[in-house]
């Protein structure tokens, strides 16, 4: 995992959840659980004073939502990652935090190995999103491939990509495409990292050029 000690501030809304994703944490030795905040305020106040290398953030809470504490901490605290620890699973939440500077989207329902791994992303200036969302961003690509809208990186995808490309939407997971295809786990993930790649979904900047075009979030002007 991580050379060094990640320093994380958990910031939610429910003091039980903020407890339970303490006490996960505290059983992996590569991260230290720094403070907590129950607010987007106290978020902001903490991550000034505690400087956490990531935060994982609510989105909705009182008195100030995630995506403005998240916009303010990563316009502030440009070295401050923050990875989204939500229950909405919908495009919209996950552009407007995307936009704010997120960089990663993990649903509460998810393995807690998903949060590791968002965390992990982060950390290595990556951006995470959890396997329901990337379903959705790929069913629309594949969509736009088949209407003609989208046809030039789609032409850059090996054979065994497309096939690959084509189950992520189909919801598979990676041992269940792993074992449909008969190639390993690990052969999985590098094909997907590499259809990601090469699709650049995986990119802030591409994710919300995306959106817009979806119309999920407003340009200026």
């Amino acid at each position: 995992m991580m050379a060094e000690r990640v320093r994380v501030l958990i910031v939610d809304d429910h003091a039980l959840v903020r407890e339970g994703i303490k006490s996960l944490l505290q059983d992996v030795p590569e991260i230290e659980v720094i403070g907590e905040a129950e607010d987007g305020f106290a978020a902001i106040e903490e991550a000034r004073r505690l400087r956490p290398d990531v935060v994982l953030m609510d989105i909705a809470m009182p008195r100030m939502t995630g995506v403005e504490a998240t916009r303010h901490i990563r316009e502030e605290m440009p070295e401050v990652q923050v990875v989204a620890l939500t229950i909405h699973d919908n495009e919209e939440y996950l552009f407007q935090m995307l936009r704010a500077g997120a960089a990663g989207y993990v649903l509460k329902k998810a393995h807690p190995s998903e949060m590791l791994t968002a965390i992990e992303a982060a950390m290595r200036q990556e951006t995470y999103l959890t396997p329901a969302m990337a379903k959705g961003l790929v069913s629309d690509y594949l969509r736009r491939v088949r209407t003609g809208e989208e046809q030039t990186t789609y032409r850059d995808l090996t054979d065994r990509e497309r096939e690959v490309l084509k189950l992520i939407a189909e919801g598979y997971t990676n041992p269940e495409i792993a074992k449909l295809l008969h190639i390993s786990v690990k052969t999985v993930q590098a094909h997907r990292g590499h259809i990601m790649e090469k699709l650049d979904l995986h990119r802030p900047a591409a994710l919300i050029m995306y959106a817009i075009r979806k119309g999920l979030v407003e340009t200026d002007g």
